[in-house]
């Protein structure tokens, strides 16, 4: 039986995810859990995607890698279910497979193709694990990327995402420090056939002068900013240990958007961290109206062992959990009047293989029956279903 991959949590175990497939096409009877240990509930889901995988594959040989296969190394390890652990830096490695070495195949089941830039991160935030898990920043080079590139648009790939741990340190372990900007100017300049250029979670006191030039003005970089901005609360960011300030979010957008109106802005947000109270999270969801955040990725805190963050004093779980609900509602809220904003007016979307597609500002849009995966159709959206346009 062929290898399975089961990939858990962010965009770049995706893309991972989807070079292990290729990497392992000759292994018999394995099954590889791409694991993720980004909150205590990422390691539960990991947990369970063990379980259930030795339930559906009995026979087979199951490995765990990712994240957790670092940070949770001597639990995972002792679950009855795993037959061994892979390093999370050595898991696109054949030798770490004891597989024969050959270049990983296009991901050949997306219209996007993910390509991940920049692994690992040399910052300490105060709540987050994943730098034991993923080591320290390094960036692939720029004829690395281009290599990349090429060889996703040769296998008919629509829209290129960039990706990483910290996708705006990319280029500082390089020579020269070259600034995340150039390098999108060096795809945009050798592939003007590439009509969509993605980027994933950037953070934004990291946008260098030319990325922040072609987020503002280049049709080809999708108007789409997700920032890695965690809280709305000044004091609670400085506990975090993050090098930015709630008006540094907010001269970022409002610079932007007066530059590029259509802008849709995402975010990830912390409910509940250490020392929050009423007043801090009063801001937290404050900053999403006034950013005008529509993409929303809301995570209750749940302390890290080992991380700074889970010494200090915590807030009650039943608090953390209204809060996290607080904070998914004004999303929903502000997107739903983004959404209605959008009705009668035609979109450009990229058709994916499940019926759906993606707008540039990466709202998620209802196609007509038989679209074919990968082109980009022009749909002029009349009404809202389930928080797609339609």
């Amino acid at each position: 039986m062929a290898a399975e991959v089961i990939s858990l949590g962010c965009r770049l175990n995706l893309s991972e995810s989807e070079d292990l497939r290729a990497l392992l096409t000759r292994a018999d009877d394995l099954v590889v859990i791409n694991s993720c240990a980004v909150t205590a509930e990422a390691v539960r889901q990991t947990r369970q995607a063990i379980r259930r995988a030795r339930r559906a594959r009995p026979t087979a040989r199951l490995l765990v890698t990712g994240c957790a296969a670092e940070v949770e190394r001597a639990a995972l390890g002792a679950m009855p279910e795993v037959d061994g652990l892979v390093a999370n830096t050595a898991k696109l490695d054949p030798r770490a497979w004891n597989v024969a070495p050959a270049p990983p195949a296009p991901h050949a089941a997306h219209t996007r193709a993910f390509i991940a830039v920049q692994n690992g991160c040399d910052h300490a935030c105060t709540f987050c694990i994943i730098p034991q898990g993923r080591g320290p920043s390094r960036s692939l080079s720029v004829q690395q990327v281009l290599a990349e590139v090429d060889r996703h648009l040769d296998h008919g790939a629509r829209e290129v995402v960039l990706t990483g741990v910290d996708l705006t340190s990319w280029g500082h372990d390089l020579p020269g420090e070259p600034s995340l900007g150039s390098l999108v100017t060096a795809i945009l300049g050798a592939f003007p056939e590439l009509r969509r250029l993605r980027l994933s979670s950037l953070d934004g006191v990291e946008i260098d002068p030319v990325l922040r030039e072609l987020l503002a003005g280049e049709a080809r970089v999708m108007p789409h900013l997700h920032l890695s901005l965690q809280h709305g609360n000044d004091l609670i960011l400085k506990r975090m240990k993050r090098r930015h300030l709630r008006r540094d979010a907010i001269e970022l957008v409002g610079w932007l958007k007066v530059r590029r109106p259509e802008l849709a802005i995402g975010a990830d947000l912390i409910a509940g961290f250490p020392t929050e109270d009423a007043a801090a999270h009063g801001d937290n969801l404050s900053i999403i109206a006034e950013l005008g955040i529509v993409h929303g990725h809301v995570f209750p805190y749940s302390p890290r062992p080992g991380t700074p963050a889970a010494r200090m004093p915590q807030v009650a779980a039943q608090d953390i959990r209204a809060r996290a609900a607080e904070l998914r509602a004004a999303v929903s809220a502000v997107r739903q009047g983004w959404l209605a904003g959008q009705l009668g007016q035609p979109i450009e979307v990229l058709a994916e293989r499940d019926g759906t597609g993606h707008a540039p500002s990466f709202a998620r849009v209802q196609l007509p029956p038989g679209t074919e995966a990968g082109t980009i159709v022009t749909v002029t959206p009349t009404r809202i279903i389930e928080g797609m346009l339609a």
